[in-house]
């Protein structure tokens, strides 16, 4: 059997951080299996559904580095969905139902009042009841029928063993008056005809897949495995707004690598430990559903941001080339990533290399060194240990050390107090610029 799994956001939005979960841990899957991982864009609501919001999804994945195998667009798929519901209405799965929204929400509100749960309750209408309503002007809405003489079980790859009592679940809506589709029908009758073998998402959904089981029955067909995830909360431990605005967009005005984010991700909410990886072989090989528990996630962007440094100190020449000022060479590479927490800085550090610089006035005390220093430089053969002989020689010469034999070199060779190893990056500097420098201070 091929692994099939999907990812099926409605372009009504751009993707927020718990969508890349999810897309994330389907991908994973479908790779780990050597299976198909399918695009769908669930775009039934015509009126909010924008292309724009089609293109920003497909751009995030594939900066995300996350290809699908398919695309399918569920607006394109009505045809589909019509001969399905004409079959599930002759067969008596699904009926007509002429309540307003008002009127559902008095009968939802008087159900509370008595305390019991606000379940829809099914109304057996005469034909001249269904007359009288279409007399006033009223169009239906359709519902599916749950069967209450079939409990409704499943075991879950997240949350083992789940199990619903139809009596208390609600007939679902799943065609509106103007004959537009909801989610919960489409989206099963979807699945069957991809073959979608497993169907990943959050634990908000529980209760709907409690109702599509019994869909998928009415239709015939045999029923994917479901993993259903602990929804992510923000670091102060509470469900956070914010979290839904946390998208591609943001993650990259804020420097983070695509690699920090699905090294987080793939881990957040198991029992496995969060490591900077630099590519996502070790994240497909060690995924598993079976790592997962049911304790809320936490997503914390100070910890995605110090995943991001070090996955950045860990990351090759080649892998940045293109994306590095003009000029920076493997050498400069090696020794400017140690000091970065991201990309975007390389080009701060490669302008301390190139020039000009503005180095801070010299305490009095360290003119004459500085002079001195100078006076070494040209003398000492400047190759790749030309720092190591030129503090060995100033030691030696002047008996400073620690402190006050390197910072003064430090800030007059690149103006600040701090930064990369300056032995790598006085040979990036060259001995022309380095003599000039030292001589400006």
């Amino acid at each position: 059997m091929t692994i099939i799994t999907r990812f099926a956001p409605s372009p009504t939005g751009h993707l927020h951080v718990g969508n890349i979960r999810a897309a994330l841990h389907n991908w994973l899957w479908a790779q780990k299996n050597g299976g198909k991982f399918i695009l769908r864009l669930d775009d039934t609501d015509l009126e909010r559904s924008r292309d724009e919001y089609a293109v920003s999804i497909r751009a995030d994945l594939q900066w995300l580095g996350l290809r699908w195998d398919g695309e399918e667009k569920q607006s394109e798929r009505f045809a589909l969905y019509e001969h399905r519901f004409e079959a599930l209405r002759a067969a008596g799965h699904v009926y007509p139902a002429y309540e307003t929204p008002e009127e559902l929400d008095l009968r939802r509100k008087i159900l509370l009042g008595r305390g019991l749960p606000p379940v829809y309750e099914r109304q057996a209408l005469t034909r001249e009841q269904i007359a009288a309503y279409e007399m006033e002007g009223r169009k239906p809405h359709w519902r599916f029928r749950l069967d209450h003489d079939r409990p409704i079980a499943w075991t879950d790859l997240i949350r083992s063993d789940q199990r619903f009592d139809p009596r208390l679940l609600s007939d679902p809506v799943i065609r509106r008056a103007d004959g537009s589709w909801l989610y919960m029908l489409p989206s099963v009758i979807d699945d069957i005809a991809m073959g979608v073998t497993h169907v990943v998402r959050g634990e908000d959904h529980v209760s709907n897949t409690a109702t599509q089981i019994q869909m998928f029955a009415a239709l015939g067909a045999p029923l994917p495995a479901f993993a259903h995830e602990a929804l992510l909360t923000g670091s102060e431990g509470k469900l956070s707004k914010r979290l839904g605005s946390l998208g591609v967009a943001h993650f990259r005005e804020a420097g983070i690598e695509p690699m920090a984010i699905l090294s987080l991700l793939a881990r957040l909410g198991t029992s496995q430990p969060v490591e900077p990886f630099i590519d996502t072989a070790p994240l497909v090989e060690t995924f598993d559903f079976a790592h997962f528990g049911r304790a809320p996630a936490r997503f914390d962007e100070a910890e995605l941001a110090g995943l991001n440094q070090k996955i950045l100190h860990h990351l090759p020449y080649e892998a940045v080339a293109g994306r590095l000022p003009h000029g920076m060479d493997a050498a400069a590479w090696a020794a400017i990533r140690p000091n970065l927490e991201r990309l975007g800085q390389a080009a701060d550090w490669w302008a301390i290399v190139t020039g000009p610089v503005d180095p801070p006035a010299p305490a009095d005390e360290d003119r004459d060194y500085l002079a001195a220093a100078r006076t070494q430089l040209e003398t000492l053969a400047f190759d790749d240990g030309i720092w190591r002989a030129l503090t060995d020689a100033l030691k030696d010469q002047t008996g400073r050390k620690g402190k006050s034999l390197f910072l003064p070199l430090r800030r007059a060779l690149t103006g600040l107090d701090h930064g990369p190893d300056m032995a790598a990056l006085l040979p990036l500097i060259g001995r022309k610029e380095a003599l000039a420098r030292l001589s400006r201070a």
